[in-house]
């Protein structure tokens, strides 16, 4: 994957309805470049579909889970475009410290959450995670 993928897949993650014409200006490329990256891009894994973003309070019963990921060598940024490809990923979070990112995870039930946990453990350049359920939120007001 190169710098174009790479903006092709952020422009879809933020809009997967946005139409070719629209990523083709956006990237400065031609319609026909943008239709085979997009149609690589799913032929060969990296975006394994796609899917419609909810408000947070839409799915109450949602379960919501943080996994810790710590990444192999170099291999941080095609490790950031596999977990970006992950319907089961709503954020990703660069950080330092003992892990090297920290990714938001939902999934509607926990055998939903099993099987995202089961994707994710297989990304080539992922040497460990951990993944902490989200239980409660206490706020202050």
């Amino acid at each position: 994957m190169d710098e174009i993928d790479h903006q092709l897949i952020a422009l879809l993650r933020k809009d997967a309805r946005t139409s070719v014409a629209t990523l083709s200006a956006k990237l400065g490329v031609s319609r026909g470049t943008v239709t085979n990256r997009i149609t690589r891009l799913e032929d060969n894994g990296t975006i394994v579909g796609y899917t419609v973003r909810l408000r947070p309070d839409a799915q109450p019963n949602e379960i919501h889970a943080w996994m810790s990921v710590a990444v192999e060598g170099n291999e941080t940024r095609a490790v950031i475009a596999s977990l970006l490809g992950e319907p089961g990923v709503a954020a990703l979070h660069d950080t330092n410290g003992r892990w090297d990112l920290l990714a938001e995870l939902r999934a509607a039930n926990l055998s939903e959450l099993s099987k995202v946990l089961e994707r994710i453990r297989l990304i080539r350049g992922i040497s460990s995670t951990e993944t902490s359920i989200h239980l409660e939120t206490y706020r202050l007001s």
